[in-house]
C-alpha cells in the first residue's frame, strides 16, 4: 500500500513539474534583437550610415550655404556718390547755352529722357525778353557740348547753332502742350457746331418807299 502511494505521488510531482515548465518558459522576456540599419537617406547621396546601437555618437550635420556672404553690387544698387563721368540735371537745367562766338543764345528749360533711358534732347528757351515770349526748341544732345571746370566744377554748355536757326526751328511741345491745343480745337468745334452761323443781312434789298398820308 505504502509502495503504491509513493508510486502515485511521484508520478503527480512529475507531471505537475512538466505543466509548470511550459509556463516558465512563456513568462521568460526574449532576447532584444539587434535594431536594423537605417536606411540612406536619398537627400545625402546614400553614403549616410546609422550609428551602431548602444553608441553615443551622431551623424555628420549636412553642409549649408552660408547666405550671409556679402554679395557684389550689382545692376539696380544705390549710388552713393557722383563720378567724375556722370552728369546731374541741375548742370543743364537754368543754364545758359552758348554759341561759337561765345554769345548767350538761350537758356535750358528742361531734358528730355527716354524711357528706357539716355537724354535726347535739352528745351532751350530761345527769344522774347525775360521769359516773356520766348519759344522752346529741343535741340539734339549731340548739338550741345558740356565743358566742367576741374576746380571749380562749374559747367558751360555751348552749341554749333546760332540764335537765328534755334528762332527758326519749330517749336517744341510737351504732351501737356499737345493734350491742351487738342482740347482747344475740340472745344472750337463743339461751340461752333452748336450755335451755327448767324445769316448775314442782305445789303443789296431795296428798302419800299413809305407811303405818306395825304393832309
Amino acid at each position: 500500500m505504502n509502495k503504491t502511494f509513493s508510486t502515485l505521488a511521484a508520478a503527480a510531482v512529475l507531471m505537475a513539474s512538466t505543466a509548470i515548465a511550459p509556463a516558465l518558459a512563456q513568462t521568460t522576456n526574449p532576447a532584444t534583437p539587434a535594431s536594423p540599419a537605417a536606411p540612406a537617406d536619398p537627400a545625402m547621396g546614400g553614403n549616410a550610415a546609422a550609428p551602431a546601437a548602444g553608441t553615443t555618437g551622431s551623424a555628420a550635420a549636412p553642409a549649408t550655404s552660408d547666405t550671409s556672404t556679402d554679395m557684389a553690387a550689382g545692376p539696380g544698387s544705390y549710388l552713393t556718390e557722383q563720378s567724375e563721368t556722370q552728369i546731374s540735371a541741375n548742370d543743364y537745367i537754368g543754364k545758359p547755352v552758348y554759341n561759337s562766338a561765345d554769345e548767350s543764345i538761350g537758356d535750358v528749360n528742361d531734358l528730355i529722357l527716354e524711357t528706357e533711358g539716355g537724354i535726347v534732347a535739352a528745351v532751350i528757351g530761345v527769344g522774347g525778353f525775360l521769359g516773356i515770349g520766348e519759344k522752346d526748341v529741343a535741340v539734339p544732345m549731340d548739338l550741345i557740348t558740356m565743358s566742367r571746370d576741374t576746380e571749380t566744377n562749374d559747367v558751360r554748355l555751348t552749341t554749333t547753332e546760332t540764335a537765328e536757326s534755334l528762332e527758326a526751328a519749330p517749336e517744341f511741345m510737351t504732351l501737356d502742350d499737345q493734350q491742351a491745343a487738342a482740347d482747344s480745337a475740340a472745344t472750337d468745334a463743339s461751340t461752333t457746331s452748336a450755335t451755327g452761323t448767324a445769316p448775314m443781312p442782305d445789303t443789296n434789298a431795296t428798302t419800299p418807299p413809305t407811303t405818306q398820308p395825304n393832309n
